[in-house]
């Protein structure tokens, strides 16, 4: 993330707190974080959670998928 991204919200929100009674400023506060966190592209912690399952899962499936194969190699030789 770079400073000069932050020094401009943190300009508008600086502005926008200058120029606003205080449910306005937190109002527009919000859309403009919304807006620049939706720039970031993050994910949400629900998205985080499912994916983080999804990947212990597999992880299980690979281990027990190893496992399975060096059982067949040891029966190979």
């Amino acid at each position: 993330m770079s400073e000069s991204w932050i020094e401009e919200v943190t300009a508008r929100l600086a502005a926008m707190a200058a120029a606003n009674p205080v449910k306005d400023f937190e109002k527009n506060a919000r859309g403009l974080l919304s807006s620049a966190f939706a720039r970031l592209d993050l994910v949400t912690r629900e998205e985080f959670d499912v994916q983080s399952q999804v990947l212990a899962r597999a992880r299980e499936k690979l281990a027990a998928l190893e496992a399975r194969v060096a059982q067949l190699e040891g029966r190979a030789k």
